[in-house]
């Protein structure tokens, strides 16, 4: 055990010597967190599913409108990250971010989030007014998020939820197209599900300490959680039945066979259930979807099944 846990430190030790060498525009980039971008990938669904994959137009105006979301995004990373400085120091992984570790400015990430921030919105609004309005409230979401909704227990994960399904409108009104009701309360179900199940991988990570870096964590418990999980698994899958079943979206592909589909969902939420009561895979959203082979060909096999269904006119 002691040697487990000096090899631990030295590890740590070393990957914090790794970061320190980090320049200026390294440390940037590693704050604005591009891996995380992965959760905008939302805005896209309007445009698989709206049978506008194959337009051209659609698709630039798509691409603007994940790139504004991501610019939105990044910005809050950095003042969450200046504003969290202290906290993160005492953090297990959270002390090796680049503004926690000094490897950046605070002054220098203020004024990029800013820079970011007026460029997303602002590019928004060239798009056209509703998605800007669309983009702006999911940036006053993110700053409400981070002064006062993380630190309210529920409201915190509601929050997250409210996040992707502001993402998966701004997809549909970048490029004029109506989504499914359905398409959008799985969404925020699935949401809330990968919420829950990162506050437990912050629970079950950060043990006895955990409320001296999230005040809400004092707050959960590990079982409240896995009962939350329980009953949004098993609503989003019920709702992702409704969806493949409504006439609306029948209609819309101009088939039925989308109901196949439902298979994926269900071993994909049903394998991440499974992982993260795993010792070594504690629930953390983004590792687990990035890293889990079976979980990551699941989603790939499900996006391919899908577009094969809607647009197989034109593969054919």
């Amino acid at each position: 055990m002691e040697r487990n846990s000096t090899s631990h430190l030295v590890n740590d030790s070393v990957s914090y010597k790794a970061r320190s060498t980090h320049g200026p525009l390294k440390a940037f980039l590693v704050s604005i967190r591009i891996d995380q971008w992965t959760k905008n990938f939302i805005l896209f669904a309007a445009l698989v599913f709206g049978g506008q994959l194959l337009n051209t137009a659609a698709l630039v105006q798509s691409s603007i409108a994940f790139l504004v979301f991501c610019s939105l995004s990044s910005a809050m990373y950095l003042l969450n990250d200046v504003a969290d400085q202290t906290e993160d120091r005492r953090h297990p992984t959270k002390r090796l971010r680049p503004i926690a570790a000094g490897t950046l400015s605070p002054t220098l990430a203020v004024l990029g989030a800013v820079l970011l921030g007026v460029t997303g919105i602002t590019i928004g609004f060239f798009l056209s007014t509703a998605f800007g309005i669309v983009a702006a409230a999911f940036l006053g979401l993110l700053i409400l998020y981070s002064h006062w909704l993380k630190f309210v227990i529920i409201i915190d994960v509601i929050a997250i939820g409210v996040g992707f399904v502001l993402r998966a409108m701004a997809g549909a009104l970048a490029i004029d197209v109506p989504i499914s009701q359905w398409l959008l309360m799985c969404t925020i179900l699935l949401a809330l599900f990968l919420g829950c199940a990162k506050r437990r991988h912050e629970l079950t990570t950060l043990g006895d300490e955990a409320s001296l870096h999230r005040k809400t964590l004092s707050e959960y418990r590990p079982e409240f959680l896995d009962q939350l999980l329980s009953i949004l698994a098993g609503s989003t899958i019920v709702t992702y039945i409704f969806y493949t079943i409504d006439p609306t979206t029948i209609k819309n592909i101009g088939t039925d066979w989308i109901t196949i589909t439902l298979l994926f969902p269900i071993y994909g939420i049903f394998r991440y259930m499974h992982l993260i009561r795993l010792e070594n895979s504690k629930g953390n959203p983004s590792d687990i979807l990035l890293s889990d082979r079976p979980l990551l060909t699941c989603i790939v096999l499900w996006v391919l099944t899908v577009a094969v269904i809607i647009y197989h006119p034109f593969l054919l």
